[in-house]
C-alpha cells in the first residue's frame, strides 16, 4: 500500500492532485522550482484558480499531510505533473520533463513507481525509463528473479481534466494507464484504485501515450471543422450560429462551436506531437491546427479594418483565458490577438478580464488597461468579445447599441439588433 506520494510539478493538475491525495490521507511531497508558489503554498494558499482548490490546499496544509519545497524527497510514489510544450518549429520540448527526471533520480529507491501525468509524445515513458537507469545502474525494471529486489516501476497515466472541474474529476473521470511492462502497469493502477472512482483502463505506455493525443486531437479537428464553418458563413453572410443551432437538429450531427483560436495547454499542443511523430500520415490534425492557429489573425484583420475607419479608435477586448471561467491564460488565442492589437498601435484598449487581479507582463503597454466590463463598453467604440465569461451574462445590451461589435463567441446573436462580427 502507498503511504507517501511525491508530487514535481505543482501547476493545473500538480497542485490539485497533491491536495487530494493528501485529503486521502497520504503524506504528500509537494515540489515546484517556483519559489513564490511554494512560499504561498506552504502558507495554505494557492497561487492559480481553481474552484474550491483553495479549501482543499488550505485543508491539505494544516492537516500536515501536504508539504512542498522545491527539492523532492523519498517516496512510494513519483508523478511527474511538468509542462510538455513545443519548441520552435512545433516540435516537442521534454526539456522539462527530463528535469523532473534527474531531480528524484537521488531519492529513487527499489520497489518505487514513477509515473507520468503530463500529455507527452509517444515514447516520452519510455526515455523517462532511460534517463533513470543511465543515472542510477543499480536500479532496473528487469522481470528476472535475481534482480527483482533492485527494480522500479513506470507508467504513464494522462491527465484527463477540464479546468473548473479538475477536483471532482480527478476522482470520477476513467483513468488510462500504461506501463512500460506488466508489472509497472499493475503496481500503477494499485494505486490509481486508492482514489480514482472511475474506471481503470490498462494499457502499454505507447498506446497511453497516444489515446491521451488522440482524445484532444480529436478536439481540435472538430473544432477546426467549426472555425472554418465561421470563416465560410462570414464571408456569404450567415449566422454561423444559427446555421449550426438548425444543422445540430439532425440526429447525427454535433457540430461544435467556433471561436477565436483554440489555446490552452493541450488541445493547442498536443496535436504538434502526432504531426511530429508521423507527419506523412497525419494530415488531417496537420490542417485542423493551420485552420485553428489562423483563426486569431482573421479576428485581428476584422478588428483592424474597423479600426481604421476611426481617428482615435478605443477598444474593449472582452476575456484573456483561453476558454470561460477559467484564469488560465496558456496558449489563450484571445491573448495572443490582444497582444497584437497593441503592437499595432491602433487606439486605446480596455481589457476585461474578471478572473485575473493584473494583466500579464506582455500586456505591459500605456495603450492598454485592465477595467471594469460596463467601464469598458462605455468608453468603447468597439466592443470585441473574446472569451464568453458567465460575468459577461450580466451585459446591459443597450450599451452596445452604438458600438461596433465583433462577437467571436456567438455571445450576443439572441440580440438581433446588434450586429456581430466573426
Amino acid at each position: 500500500m502507498v503511504e507517501k506520494v511525491c508530487v514535481v510539478g505543482l501547476g493545473y493538475i500538480g497542485l490539485p492532485t497533491a491536495s487530494l491525495l493528501a485529503i486521502k490521507g497520504l503524506h504528500v511531497h509537494g515540489v515546484d522550482v517556483n519559489q513564490h508558489a511554494v512560499d504561498r503554498i506552504s502558507q495554505g494558499e494557492v497561487h492559480i484558480y481553481e474552484p474550491d482548490l483553495d479549501i482543499m490546499v488550505k485543508a491539505a496544509v494544516q492537516s500536515g499531510q501536504l508539504q512542498v519545497s522545491t527539492k523532492p524527497a523519498e517516496a512510494d510514489v513519483f508523478i511527474l505533473a511538468v509542462p510538455t510544450p513545443f519548441q520552435d518549429h512545433q516540435k516537442p520540448d521534454l526539456s522539462y520533463v527530463e528535469q523532473a527526471v534527474q531531480s528524484i533520480v537521488p531519492y529513487l529507491r527499489p520497489g518505487n513507481i514513477v509515473i507520468l501525468e503530463s500529455t507527452s509524445p509517444i515514447g516520452t515513458t519510455e526515455k523517462i525509463t532511460e534517463w533513470i537507469l543511465e543515472a542510477r545502474t543499480d536500479l532496473n525494471i528487469s522481470e528476472a528473479m535475481h534482480a527483482i529486489q533492485q527494480r522500479i516501476y513506470v507508467a504513464h497515466c494522462p491527465e484527463r481534466v477540464m479546468p473548473g472541474q479538475i477536483l471532482r474529476e480527478l476522482v470520477e473521470n476513467d483513468r488510462i494507464i500504461g506501463g512500460v511492462d506488466g508489472p509497472s502497469t499493475n503496481r500503477a493502477v494499485l494505486f490509481y484504485r486508492q482514489f480514482v472512482s472511475g474506471k481503470i483502463l490498462e494499457t502499454n505506455a505507447r498506446t497511453a501515450e497516444m489515446a491521451k493525443l488522440t482524445e484532444n486531437s480529436f478536439r481540435d479537428v472538430n473544432i477546426a471543422f467549426a472555425n472554418e464553418l465561421s470563416l465560410i458563413c462570414d464571408q456569404l453572410d450567415i449566422n454561423v450560429w444559427e446555421m449550426i443551432r438548425l444543422a445540430n437538429h439532425h440526429p447525427r450531427v454535433n457540430i461544435l462551436q467556433p471561436g477565436p483560436g483554440v489555446g490552452g495547454h493541450c488541445i493547442a499542443v498536443d496535436p504538434w506531437f502526432l504531426v511530429d511523430a508521423a507527419p506523412e500520415q497525419a494530415r488531417l490534425i496537420h490542417t485542423a491546427r493551420i485552420v485553428n492557429d489562423y483563426k486569431p489573425g482573421y479576428v485581428i484583420e476584422k478588428i483592424a479594418e474597423r479600426a481604421k475607419r476611426l481617428k482615435s479608435p478605443v477598444i474593449a477586448c472582452l476575456g484573456l483565458s483561453f476558454k470561460a471561467n477559467i484564469d488560465d491564460l496558456r496558449e489563450s488565442p484571445s491573448l495572443a490577438i490582444v497582444q497584437h492589437l497593441s503592437r499595432m498601435e491602433l487606439g486605446t484598449i480596455h481589457v476585461v478580464e474578471p478572473h485575473i487581479q493584473a494583466l500579464p507582463a506582455s500586456l505591459s503597454s500605456e495603450h492598454i488597461r485592465l477595467t471594469g466590463t460596463e467601464e469598458a463598453i462605455r468608453k468603447s467604440d468597439i466592443v470585441v468579445l473574446l472569451v464568453n465569461h458567465e460575468a459577461f451574462q450580466g451585459i446591459d445590451r443597450d450599451l452596445l447599441q452604438e458600438k461596433i461589435v465583433i462577437d467571436t463567441r456567438g455571445f450576443f446573436t439572441d440580440q438581433s439588433r446588434i450586429k456581430v462580427g466573426v
